[in-house]
């Protein structure tokens, strides 16, 4: 029955074994997939942040360039004003209202107008009431310079101004051609401190807060700042041109033969052209560039996908923990049942012999051993030892039924700790005599009561006591010995009796003290030479004693004997006050 019983707890150790290892293997390549699903979709966020980024980006700088070309529009005079004040007049009587807003696109304009094969060049005096001659400006060198090519019908590559600069040239409806040109260089505080930042709220914030730092060079001069909101260095997240303010397409100076230049005529509008809504990077005269608060997006994809990462496997390794308490509990579970099967196993010998010995004694004083008084008595004391040992299993099935249902002891009162030991002592005297064990009992002088349930602790004390009269005589046969005693020591919460029983037999296995406190446990010992026991009893001693506030503790060297150390509180002061009074 036992190989059976080994040979099936083997298959199912086999079996739980195997199950957790596939878990592991299926977690294994779940994790491996999880990684890889996490990678793709984390590019392809990243994908779609750059996407998205780029989209708002280009439609921030349509729409910044669309709103400075509306304010350059309003410079531009109606046919009615021409008509009525004059092109000269027309012109400064827009700019000189432009200045009276609070934010002014214009900071001051010029004329410049073709002559032959040079460029007439005027300026508004210092009332801006009139337009008179003067020179350019050292910062407009480089609209002067297109102007002239132009006007020369020489190919020209577009430099940006050092300042922004708009041209707005004004036409001939009937030939077509260029007949001069309004310069305008834009108001830097108007851009930075008002069109920009209304811009930036509303494409690149969310919650009234923006996601990104900006910085805005000019295209010319990178190292020349604009405008700045953190720092972007050189990985910016996206840039775009702002400010593509040549804008009114190819411009032809007077033919041979044309028309000599008028200021009557209606000037053209300042705006886009379609085929210019998405410019190349040198077309503008500022480049906005954005880097995100967090890092770069690579960056922020990358926490996030780590992120992603780390959760995923804390629920596999979460997973893996669940199915390893399961196993855990399961291989507890089925330990428990072999260990309960061994109880029943060993309950059942244990009950079988003293029956068996209790039915013979009782047909042998059937006979004629009836007339025999000495034998009588032996067969008398047979019965009663081996009923006190039916006695003895049944209390340990009915006291380990009762801490299972949380009912270890009784009421506890002050008791003297030595009436306990004698109690212990005198239920085994007949054992210990027949053993012939030598008993050594040493207890400290006028020891302290404890509040304790006597007959529990009693039984506790019986428990250790036969085991060590069962053990303790093996390893030493010709002088068994064992050894009990009883005095005061200090502890954490104040003073506690300690109590020690000792043996010099084998003593115990250092594999095995960790389990001799669980229930039904039995050492390889006990098993191989047959001890009578259910593994019940170190159990109960365990419980008993943690139910009185103490503790239990075995020290044990091979082929040394062991040690069982018990410590009870001493009961409070006015209980053993009460209980001396009594005795007296």
């Amino acid at each position: 029955m036992a190989v059976a019983m080994q040979s099936i707890t083997s298959g199912r150790e086999w079996t739980s074994w195997a199950g957790a290892g596939l878990l592991a293997l299926l977690c294994c390549v779940l994790a491996i997939l999880q990684y890889r699903w996490i990678g793709a979709v984390a590019q392809a966020e990243r994908k779609h942040l750059q996407e998205d980024l780029q989209s708002r980006m280009n439609l921030l700088r349509r729409a910044f360039d669309d709103q400075v070309s509306s304010r350059l529009n309003d410079l531009v005079p109606s046919t009615a004003a021409l008509d009525t004040l004059g092109s000269e007049q027309a012109y400064l009587e827009r700019y000189r209202r432009e200045l009276k807003t609070k934010t002014p696109i214009a900071r001051r304009i010029g004329l410049a107008i073709p002559e032959g094969d040079a460029l007439h060049f005027e300026l508004p005096d210092s009332s801006n009431h009139r337009f008179a001659d003067a020179d350019w400006p050292p910062e407009w060198t480089s609209i002067r310079e297109q102007l002239l090519a132009r006007v020369h019908h020489e190919p020209f590559r577009f430099t940006p101004a050092a300042t922004p600069i708009a041209v707005i040239p004004n036409f001939n409806p009937a030939t077509g051609r260029d007949l001069y040109w309004l310069i305008v260089e834009l108001n830097l505080d108007t851009l930075r401190n008002n069109i920009l930042p209304t811009m930036l709220n509303r494409y690149l914030a969310s919650d009234g807060r923006s996601d990104y730092d900006a910085e805005v060079i000019t295209n010319r001069d990178p190292a020349e700042l604009i405008y700045q909101t953190g720092e972007t260095g050189y990985a910016a997240d996206a840039s775009v041109p702002l400010l593509d303010l040549d804008q009114a397409g190819p411009m032809r100076g007077p033919g041979p033969g044309g028309p000599p230049p008028s200021l009557g005529e209606r000037p053209r509008e300042f705006r886009m052209p379609p085929e210019r809504r998405g410019p190349p990077p040198d077309r503008g005269q500022w480049i906005l560039r954005v880097h995100h608060h967090a890092g770069s997006l690579e960056a922020i994809v990358a926490q996030a996908r780590w992120r992603n990462v780390a959760l995923s496997g804390a629920i596999l390794l979460l997973i893996l923990a669940v199915a390893a308490t399961l196993l855990r509990l399961s291989r507890q579970r089925q330990r428990m049942a072999e260990l309960e099967m061994n109880f029943v196993a060993g309950v059942s010998h244990e009950l079988r012999t003293p029956l068996t010995v209790i039915r013979t004694a009782a047909y042998n004083l059937r006979g004629k051993l009836a007339n025999q008084p000495e034998q009588v008595e032996r067969y008398g004391q047979l019965i009663q030892e081996e009923s006190e040992k039916l006695t003895a299993l049944v209390e340990d099935v009915l006291r380990y039924g009762s801490s299972r249902a949380g009912q270890v002891i009784g009421k506890r009162e002050p008791v003297a700790v030595e009436r306990i030991i004698d109690g212990s002592l005198r239920f085994n005297q007949n054992t210990g005599q027949q053993s012939g064990v030598e008993l050594d009992k040493q207890i400290q002088p006028d020891l302290p009561c404890i509040l304790a349930d006597e007959v529990a602790l009693r039984h506790a004390l019986q428990n250790l006591v036969e085991n060590a009269i069962k053990h303790g005589n093996t390893g030493n046969a010709q002088h068994p010995w064992i050894g009990i005693f009883a005095q005061i020591v200090p502890s954490a919460h104040g003073n506690a009796v300690e109590i020690r029983v000792a043996d010099r037999g084998p003593g115990i296995p250092a594999e095995e003290r960790e389990h001799i406190f669980d229930p039904f446990f039995r050492g390889s010992r006990a098993l191989s030479e047959q001890v009578h026991g259910t593994g019940l009893g170190l159990n109960l001693v365990k419980k008993i004693v943690e139910a009185h506030g103490g503790s239990i503790e075995v020290k044990s060297e091979p082929m040394q004997g062991a040690e069982f150390i018990i410590r009870i509180p001493v009961a409070p002061e006015e209980p053993q006050h009460e209980f001396a009074h009594s005795l007296s």
